[in-house]
């Protein structure tokens, strides 16, 4: 089963694919994490990310399409696949489904968790705390989430149609989000 899951930053989006992984023996596929990873690396893209990031802009669609490419082929990932933030984009999202042609493989479920900026804030400034993610300033959360809605909006359209969509309250507990969610995969 492969399994889209997208919304803001701070949505919840981590927490839903890690327990989808488990319950679904999957991989989880987390921009976030790919890109983090090669800022670790210190590599030209993780500078080029850092810059990017830090200035609250959205990683190119060229560097991220090209660091899903590669798992998508994976043979062992292969109908198993949790997205976890992507596709972000129109581009992302066409890029995905020609990946997927060429894989020969499709998407189960596609889920949008939905939730208000002052929500998010309110995770944001927790998840600070608690993780001490670098890229959690609240200024640049701000940033990323305003263009995250404005970017998403024709993804969110181009993914509404499709009778996998399935759109979810992102502001519940994360236990009542996870009960939705085994709705959906139940079915």
């Amino acid at each position: 089963m492969n399994i889209i899951l997208f919304g803001p930053p701070g949505a919840g989006k981590g927490t839903q694919s890690k327990y989808l992984v488990n319950k679904l023996n999957s991989f989880q596929i987390s921009t976030g994490d790919l890109l983090r990873e090669e800022i670790k690396k210190n590599s030209d893209i993780g500078k080029a990310i850092t810059n990017d990031m830090n200035e609250g802009k959205f990683v190119s669609d060229e560097i991220v399409n090209k660091l899903i490419e590669n798992l998508v082929f994976d043979p062992q990932k292969k109908n198993r696949l949790i997205f976890d933030g992507y596709p972000r984009s129109l581009s992302q999202a066409k890029n995905l489904n020609l990946l997927l042609e060429a894989s020969k493989q499709t998407i189960d479920l596609i889920l949008f968790l939905n939730v208000e900026k002052n929500t998010i804030i309110k995770r944001i400034e927790k998840r600070k705390i608690l993780e001490n993610r670098s890229d959690d300033d609240l200024s640049t959360i701000l940033k990323r989430y305003d263009k995250y809605m404005k970017t998403t909006e024709p993804v969110l359209n181009f993914y509404s149609e499709n009778p996998n969509f399935r759109e979810i309250d992102g502001s519940l507990e994360i236990d009542e989000i996870t009960r939705k969610i085994d709705a959906f995969i139940n079915v």
